[in-house]
């Protein structure tokens, strides 16, 4: 049974910056995508970023390209979403998500960590 443990949200000012952790365990990390997405109030969760078992050919959405960074350390069985230049409508409740594969269909969710941007 995979279990995701997200660290890092909080309260930060326009165009501050923000370092999101997610602790993986359970299962080999190596071997599992790994995905940020995001859930504001009234809105439905939307990907954030995504990055394979390599490291290479990640994604972002189009909200957050130039500003957002994933990574993973294989070695640590974690995953982080460096977040800069942060406006108020990133504002959003975070989650981390593994998966065999990029579809989410499966995906092992963690509880979330709250992000708020302040203007």
């Amino acid at each position: 049974q995979v279990q995701l443990v997200e660290s890092g949200g909080g309260l930060v000012q326009a165009g501050g910056s923000l370092r999101l952790s997610c602790a993986f365990s359970g299962r080999t990390f190596s071997r599992y995508y790994m995905g940020w997405f995001r859930q504001a109030p009234g809105k439905e969760r939307e990907i954030v970023a995504a990055i394979p078992w390599s490291g290479g050919g990640t994604i972002f959405a189009d909200s957050v390209k130039g500003r957002f960074t994933i990574s993973r350390d294989n070695a640590k069985n974690t995953v982080y979403l460096q977040m800069n230049s942060l406006k108020p409508e990133d504002t959003a409740v975070y989650y981390c998500a593994a998966d065999g594969s990029s579809n989410w269909y499966r995906a092992y969710w963690g509880q979330g960590t709250q992000v708020t941007v302040s203007s």
